[in-house]
């Protein structure tokens, strides 16, 4: 059994709400979804519909003290607020784009990384976590490298 979560939106929530002038003094951009998909949101892990604010932020997705530490630009649909948290359970916005999905051990290090699409995100899920190996999985939107959602045993 796996669970895919999404992010809190604590460390987001005091930018909901914050003018443009405001958002960029915290590095941040404000969008309005225009197409679906286009703009997937890193709480609630789903497209926003057209029309949806979203704020573009930059994330350090890789805390850990290892060569894999890493931020990035993802979206935080604005004011979400019920973080995705499932289990055997793959979204459809992790069906729908080209997943680059990422193997760590207890140490942060890649063990194990490769591309999927539809179904074959979930065979690849399993696949790296029946391994011993791995300690977690980190999905990422292969096209332009952003943080999509952590993936653990259930």
């Amino acid at each position: 059994d796996f669970r895919i979560s999404g992010l809190s939106p604590e460390p987001f929530r005091h930018l909901y709400g914050l003018t443009d002038a405001a958002l960029a003094e915290h590095g941040a951009r404000r969008y309005v979804a225009d197409s679906k998909p286009g703009f997937p949101d890193r709480v609630e892990v789903r497209d926003a519909e057209p029309g949806e604010r979203l704020l573009l932020v930059n994330y350090t997705h890789q805390p850990a003290d290892s060569p894999y530490r890493s931020s990035h630009a993802i979206f935080v649909l604005e004011g979400a607020e019920a973080t995705y948290d499932r289990v055997n359970e793959v979204p459809e916005v992790l069906k729908v784009r080209p997943i680059s999905l990422r193997a760590f051990d207890s140490d942060h290090m890649i063990v194990a990384a490769d591309l999927a699409r539809g179904d074959d995100v979930e065979a690849l899920i399993h696949r790296y976590l029946a391994d011993p190996a791995t300690a977690y999985l980190h999905a990422h939107y292969a096209t332009r490298g952003c943080y999509a959602a952590r993936i653990d045993r259930a």
